[in-house]
Parts: C-alpha cells; structure tokens; sequence
C-alpha cells in the first residue's frame, strides 16, 4: 500500500495509467489461464477479486471514497431521466435470445467474474484516470476516459477469449459510445455506484447470449443501436449540465 501511495501522490495520472495497464495484463493471464486449466472465468475471477479488494483497501485506507464516485447519486433519479436508457441497454446481449452457454459452475464464476470486471473498469476508467485529468480539463479528460476505455477492448484479441475481428471492432465502437455514458453520468452524478452495477450486470448478462444465431448484419445491428442509446444519453446529460459547473 505504501507503494502506490507513493505513486499516487507523485502522480495520479501515472497511477491511473500504471492501474490500467496491470488490470490489462493481469485479467487477460487470468482469461489464459482459465481457458488452460478448462474452467472458463476460474483464475479470472481469482485476480478480479484480488485487484478489486487492493483498489478497495487503497481508497478506504487513503479516505478516498468519495472523491472517486463510492458513494449515493448527488443528484435525483428524474435528472438523469430514471435511468431509462441504462436498462434498455441491460438487455442487449439477450437480444439474439438466452442460452446456457456454460454449465452451473462456469456460469457462476463467469458472471462473478463480470461483476469485478464492471467494479474495476469503472473505478479505472471513470474514477482514477478522469478524476486525474478533469482538473486541468474536463473535455478532455472526458474524451480520454471514453476513447481508451473502448480502445482497451481491443485486448480481447489476444487475451484468449476467442474474440472474433468483427465482433470485436464493433465492440470497440458501442464500448467508446458506452464509456461516453458511463463518465457523463459520473460527471452528473458524482457517483459511480450506477455505473458499476449497469457495466457488471451487462457484461454478466452476456454469459446467456445466444451469439449462435447472431449475423454480422445482426451485431452491426446491434452496435449501431448501442451506439446511439448510450450516446444520445451522454449528450442530453452533458447538455442538462451546461452553463454550470459540476466540481
């Protein structure tokens, strides 16, 4: 812990970035491994817990809750529209229709799994690395936080997921589209708690897609959907917040 205080006080941006690249590579020898052993989401849940309960001692530790979206909405749920558009998002990956893709066990640690994945990336993503930048510039930070966030899903590629190149790509797009929503509601809100739960149930959700019956015209499909959902939200919320000033 004296470590990365120390990295933090020298440099948040550095200690965002460095918590990026250790949950990349540590997730994804967690993914190959899993795929190793035959148990799908095994060593990855391992590592989600244990990076989760660091990150979770460090800001608990530092009194750093608040500051980095742990705590209740600053603002009303009619503000942020009841949050409509987060749930039709919920139920994309049962767009295609629900299969059990994986036996009890598989389907436990998977979905377990996804939920560290959605605490991490949030607290990643939306708390360290645009809190370390919204100082200087909030647009940029921003756009920064969305870019990469969706950049990052690139990693799927090669982490042993099975990720296919057009699957992916289209990834890529609706999770910058997403990572627009997701920092705009934090912006609003001052809260990440929303965020986390809506990123870990979809990402959970996906362990009952049926990707079997999805075509490529199917997922563009479906990306291009995601895309406008989550981005139109994002731009009414950075519109509902213009002229003030939300620090």
């Amino acid at each position: 812990m004296n470590v990365l205080k120390k990295l933090y006080d020298k440099s948040k941006i550095w200690f965002a970035v460095a918590w990026i690249i250790a949950y990349c590579v540590l997730m994804s020898v967690g993914d190959a491994l899993s795929a190793w052993l035959g148990i799908e989401k095994s060593v990855t849940l391992a590592t989600g817990i244990l990076l989760s309960a660091i990150l979770l001692l460090f800001l608990k530790k530092n009194g750093l809750f608040s500051d980095y979206g742990l705590c209740a909405p600053k603002t009303s749920a009619r503000s942020m529209l009841y949050y409509v558009p987060v749930f039709i998002m919920l139920t994309a990956n049962l767009w295609y229709g629900v299969t059990l893709n994986y036996g009890a066990l598989e389907t436990t640690l998977y979905i377990l799994a996804m939920l560290c994945v959605g605490f991490l990336e949030e607290i990643i993503f939306r708390g360290l690395l645009f809190e370390a930048m919204r100082k200087d510039n909030v647009k940029a930070a921003i756009i920064v936080s969305s870019v990469t966030f969706g950049i990052g899903h690139i990693i799927n590629l090669i982490n042993g997921s099975g990720a296919e190149l057009i699957p992916n790509i289209l990834q890529v797009v609706y999770a910058t589209a997403a990572g627009f929503m997701f920092v705009m509601m934090y912006y609003k809100s001052k809260s990440l708690l929303v965020c986390i739960a809506t990123h870990g149930i979809f990402n959970a959700l996906s362990v009952f897609a049926n990707e079997v019956n999805a075509t490529n015209e199917m997922r563009i499909l479906t990306a291009f959907l995601l895309t406008v959902i989550t981005g139109s939200y994002a731009l009414y919320l950075a519109f509902s917040m213009k002229g003030r000033t939300n620090d």
